[in-house]
């Protein structure tokens, strides 16, 4: 029986898919480490630009929860009350000592990357059924609208973030 090789994430791995991500049109680029979409443990390194737009949504029925941690750049995660006010944040730098975080099940939540290369390693419970990983918050603009970028902006601005 083979064993499977160790994936090593270093430098020279974040910067290949960081670079796909400035390529990218959605400005964000995924690497999945679980070999399908039915593993119960789904694992990604998500590497997003500043002008990339993730729209809010939460995981619920099945209910999963999701941790980041950042491995390179700034990310600041939100997390909104139902009516979509921010309710609290972090700005994830290994360099402040901020590593990651984790979001409950059922908890509205989006991330804004705030430094060009930034890249995180996702964490969630599988497996990955697209028509219902996903509930996308009505309060927020749709991914692909070019509001996005003004949700962003507004939500950096309340947070005094818009350097």
């Amino acid at each position: 029986m083979n064993q499977p090789e160790m994936i090593r994430i270093d430098e020279r791995f974040i910067e290949t898919i960081s670079e796909k991500a400035k390529l990218s049109s959605r400005r964000r680029m995924n690497f999945n480490f679980h070999p399908t979409e039915e593993d119960t443990l789904q694992r990604m390194l998500n590497a997003m630009e500043p002008d990339t737009y993730i729209q809010p949504h939460k995981h619920e029925m099945p209910d999963k929860t999701e941790v980041f941690f950042c491995l390179r750049g700034r990310i600041l995660v939100v997390e909104y009350a139902d009516s979509g006010t921010i309710a609290d944040h972090i700005i994830l730098d290994s360099k402040q000592g901020n590593f990651g975080c984790e979001i409950a099940a059922r908890i509205w939540h989006s991330i804004i990357s705030l430094e060009s290369g930034s890249v995180a390693y996702e964490v969630k419970h599988g497996p990955y059924e697209p028509s219902v990983d996903k509930h996308f918050a009505t309060w927020a603009p749709k991914e692909g609208d070019p509001a996005g970028t003004l949700f962003n902006q507004k939500i950096l601005e309340i947070l005094n973030l818009d350097e």
